[in-house]
């Protein structure tokens, strides 16, 4: 498991960055602080694989605390998450070794970008005494901007792990209806953002929507899986464990 902190001192912040580390298997929570010099002193005696860390912070702000750890020779590698977005903050983070270098507001995809850097920076360095030419390039490159090809049948501007993670959520409702606002808290994404999934759900057919107006107030739009694709997908489910056991 990468051992991981989060240093942010907005509490709603912090909470959206648990929630996004949440969703990787391979990733594990340790401790949240509010202030640098409280993150220091845990540092100093764990070690945390991975810091998620602010710049803008009372006590020991983030590159204060980013300074300390590098002299102190401590290996924890730094995602910056922060508004600080001048050449100097951002020139300083660079010359201190950090990963990434993420500014608010940020979405989940470029969150998880940023960890996935992380994740190819630590596997070619994993247990190497030495490296050939071909790692050495492999490692320069994690941070370089790669081309990616576009997800099929999706809408422009839509991305698949976003898609995939508010289906995941829907999914779990288990028949129950939600309202974009409800499901924007649950994922940490905007409304906006999440509007604009759910609507792409509703036009190909996978969820339905339903307006109340019994809400003492302006009616809300309630979003619910439809009947028929759940049933589609339970019988997914059951071709893929016939074949499996075909196959076997």
């Amino acid at each position: 498991m990468i051992k991981t902190i989060i240093v942010e001192d907005d509490p709603m912040v912090a909470q959206i960055n648990r929630r996004y580390l949440d969703t990787a298997n391979d990733i594990q929570v340790a401790a949240v602080f509010d202030n640098g010099k409280d993150a220091l002193a845990y540092i100093e005696d764990e070690e945390p694989d991975l810091i998620i860390l602010d710049v803008y912070m009372p006590v020991m702000n983030g590159l204060e605390l980013l300074r300390e750890i590098r002299k102190a020779d401590i290996q924890s590698d730094v995602i910056m998450v922060t508004a600080a977005n001048d050449v100097k903050n951002v020139e300083e983070a660079l010359r201190l070794g950090i990963v990434d270098y993420l500014v608010k507001p940020f979405e989940y995809e470029r969150f998880m970008e940023a960890i996935e850097k992380y994740r190819k920076k630590a596997h070619v360095l994993k247990d190497a005494s030495t490296l050939n030419q071909d790692a050495i390039d492999a490692l320069v490159s994690v941070g370089a901007p790669q081309p990616q090809a576009p997800a099929r049948d999706l809408k422009k501007g839509l991305q698949q792990r976003t898609l995939d993670m508010i289906r995941s959520h829907l999914d779990k409702m288990k028949g129950e209806t939600c309202t974009c606002d409800t499901l924007a808290g649950v994922v940490g994404l905007s409304k906006v953002t999440v509007r604009r999934y759910l609507n792409y759900l509703a036009e190909i057919g996978e969820i339905d929507s339903s307006v109340d107006y019994e809400t003492g107030g302006r009616p809300c739009i309630k979003y619910f899986i439809r009947p028929d694709s759940v049933e589609k997908k339970d019988e997914a489910a059951e071709e893929n464990g016939s074949d499996g056991e075909e196959k076997k």
